[in-house]
C-alpha cells in the first residue's frame, strides 16, 4: 500500500516539466527560428518529441556542458533536422532562453502551500543562474537546490538521484525514507528514482494515466501517487491533514 503524502518531510522536485512549463517556454523560444524561415511549419508535436531526443543524445554526449550550451547544440540540430537555416545568434539567443520559460499557474500558490508542510528540494537539469530565473516565478524559498551544474552529469544518470540522497542527509538530516520524488518527467525522473528507491508522485499534467497506459506497461514504473496537477496534489495533502 502506498505511504500516505504527509508520511513524508521532504517533496524533491523536478522543475522543467513539473512547476515551469518547458513545453510552451521550449516552443516560444523557437519562434525566432521558424520566423527566419517563413515557408516552415512544422507541427508543434513533432517538434517537441526531436527537442527531446536532441536533447537526451546532447546531455549524455556532453554531461559537463552547461545547460545554455546543450540548449544551443539541441537548436543547432533541430534546424538541421527540420532544414530550418539557423545562425550563431538565434542558437545563442535560444540557450539563453529558460528565464523566460513560464511557471504553470497553479506552481506557486501550490508550494507556498506545501512549504508549510515539507522541506522543498530542487533536482533539476539546469544551470543555477537558469534556475534562479525560473525561481523568482516560482516565488518561494526552496530548502535546497541541486543542479546538473554541480553535479557534473545530467538525469537520469543515477549519480544525479545518489548527489540528492547524500546531500539531503548531511545538508537538511533527511533518509531515503522522508523522500516523496515529485515530477512529470518519467524518463528523466521517475525510472531512475524508483531504481534507487525512492517514493515519487507524478504530475501527470499531460494525462497519460487517463490515455490507456497502464502503470506497469509501456515503459511507465509504478508510483505511489499520481495528479495531474499541483493544485489537485495540495488537494490531496489538504484532505490528508484534515483526518490527522
Amino acid at each position: 500500500m502506498a505511504r500516505r503524502l504527509t508520511d513524508h518531510s521532504v517533496l524533491t522536485f523536478d522543475c522543467y516539466g513539473t512547476l515551469i512549463d518547458w513545453e510552451t517556454g521550449i516552443w516560444d523560444a523557437l519562434q525566432p527560428l521558424l520566423a527566419a524561415n517563413p515557408t516552415a511549419d512544422p507541427p508543434r508535436r513533432h517538434v517537441l518529441d526531436a527537442f527531446d531526443r536532441f536533447e537526451a543524445a546532447q546531455q549524455a554526449a556532453t554531461p559537463t556542458l552547461p545547460y545554455p550550451g546543450v540548449l544551443e547544440c539541441v537548436h543547432r540540430s533541430l534546424a538541421e533536422d527540420f532544414s530550418l537555416a539557423t545562425s550563431a545568434e538565434l542558437d545563442a539567443a535560444f540557450g539563453a532562453s529558460v528565464p523566460s520559460w513560464p511557471a504553470f499557474p497553479d506552481s506557486a500558490d501550490s508550494l507556498l502551500y506545501l512549504a508549510t508542510r515539507f522541506d522543498l528540494v530542487i533536482l533539476s537539469n539546469v544551470d543555477r543562474a537558469g534556475f534562479a530565473a525560473s525561481n523568482a516565478r516560482l516565488g518561494v524559498d526552496f530548502d535546497a537546490i541541486y543542479t546538473a551544474e554541480d553535479i557534473g552529469s545530467y538525469k537520469p544518470n543515477p549519480a544525479n538521484f545518489e548527489y540528492l540522497l547524500e546531500h539531503l542527509a548531511t545538508d537538511l538530516g533527511h533518509s531515503k525514507a522522508d523522500v516523496l520524488h515529485t515530477a512529470q518527467s518519467i524518463r528523466h525522473d521517475h525510472v531512475p528514482a524508483r531504481r534507487i528507491g525512492l517514493d515519487n508522485a507524478w504530475i501527470d499534467r499531460q494525462r497519460r494515466s487517463e490515455a490507456g497506459e497502464s502503470v506497469h506497461q509501456d515503459g511507465l514504473p509504478a508510483f505511489e501517487h499520481v495528479f495531474f496537477s499541483m493544485a489537485q496534489m495540495v488537494t490531496a495533502v489538504e484532505d490528508e491533514s484534515h483526518t490527522d
